[in-house]
């Protein structure tokens, strides 16, 4: 009986839908990739065995350095600006231009006092971190207008969050999730103004930023005082 042949087929696969998909996604990620700006702030964190992870939106931090400066970041733009609405009112002798608005809605973090603000929201972030920022005045005594500043930063943020959930603007949301970080060696006592501002304007409940003693992940500690 005579073999059968099998008809021999090409293996040959037209590749280039695969090829078209791969640099479509390719330039989405280009062009959607926001990188991280430098860090005005930056602290060896100290480690523990928390968690709690941050929430991806709707964070307050507070940052404080070893030479006991103090930095302030909203990571919700819509809340940075209407923060910085109310707090241009609250002060009324600085007032910004629509253009340092549009860089202060931009900008992550920051630390001077608010009569220097308007400067700096006008920089790159590049310019910012050369410039030394001095930090956000923690009492009335270093400040120009004799107020706490970080505590007016605080209510007016909470507040300003609070407006927004109200109108629908950003969604439900708990309220802001209040963070403080530090490194090990933070200064003592700006800590412990820090703390007091959060008495002050009845933040009963923060969290500690630390580092995940396993992998350095940056993990919330929730903290009661």
């Amino acid at each position: 009986m005579p073999k059968v042949k099998v008809a021999r087929k090409s293996t040959a696969m037209d590749m280039t839908a695969m090829t078209d998909v791969a640099f479509l996604l390719l330039t989405f990620f280009m062009l959607t990739t926001k990188f991280r700006p430098p860090e005005l702030a930056p602290v060896d964190l100290p480690s523990s065995r928390a968690e709690v992870k941050i929430p991806d939106k709707n964070v307050m931090l507070i940052t404080c350095t070893t030479d006991g400066k103090v930095f302030f970041g909203l990571d919700n733009k819509k809340i940075r600006a209407r923060t910085l609405d109310r707090m241009e009112t609250s002060f009324q002798t600085v007032k910004f231009t629509p253009e340092q608005k549009t860089g202060f809605s931009l900008m992550d973090e920051f630390g001077v006092p608010f009569e220097q603000l308007p400067s700096i929201s006008a920089m790159s972030n590049e310019d910012r971190v050369k410039a030394g920022q001095k930090g956000i005045p923690v009492d009335s005594t270093s400040s120009k207008f004799n107020r706490n500043e970080l505590g007016e930063w605080i209510f007016n943020s909470r507040m300003a969050e609070a407006e927004l959930r109200a109108a629908g603007e950003i969604g439900d949301s708990e309220g802001l999730f209040i963070c403080l970080k530090g490194a090990g060696s933070a200064d003592y006592a700006t800590v412990k103004k820090i703390i007091t501002t959060f008495t002050d304007k009845k933040v009963n409940k923060f969290n500690i930023i630390t580092s995940m003693e396993a992998g350095g992940v940056a993990v919330a500690e929730p903290t009661k005082h």
